[in-house]
C-alpha cells in the first residue's frame, strides 16, 4: 500500500490498492484492528474509484456527434 493521499490517486492507483486491500482481508490473517483500518481504507478507495468513474462518464456524456456519427465537439454538462 502507499502513503499517497487517496484524494490524489488516479483511478488506476486507487483500484490497484483496493485490490490489495481486498486480497489482504480475504486471506483472513490480519489482526482485528488492522482489518478495521484496511476496511476503512478500502471504503475510501472504493469511493475514490466511483468518483473518478463518474467524472469519466460525465466527460463522455459531453461529447456531441455530427450527422455521420463523428465527434464534433463537447457540450457542457451542468454542475461541472
Amino acid at each position: 500500500m502507499t502513503d499517497k493521499p487517496i484524494e490524489e490517486m488516479s483511478f488506476e492507483d486507487a483500484i490497484r490498492e483496493l485490490e490489495q486491500v481486498v486480497t489482504q482481508l480475504d486471506r483472513g490473517d490480519v489482526a482485528l484492528e488492522d482489518s478495521i483500518k484496511l476496511y476503512e481504507r478500502g471504503a475510501a478507495l472504493k469511493a475514490r474509484c466511483e468518483a473518478k468513474l463518474k467524472e469519466a462518464e460525465e466527460k463522455v456524456a459531453q461529447i456531441t456527434l455530427d450527422a455521420s456519427g463523428q465527434p464534433k465537439g463537447a457540450t457542457p454538462v451542468e454542475g461541472l
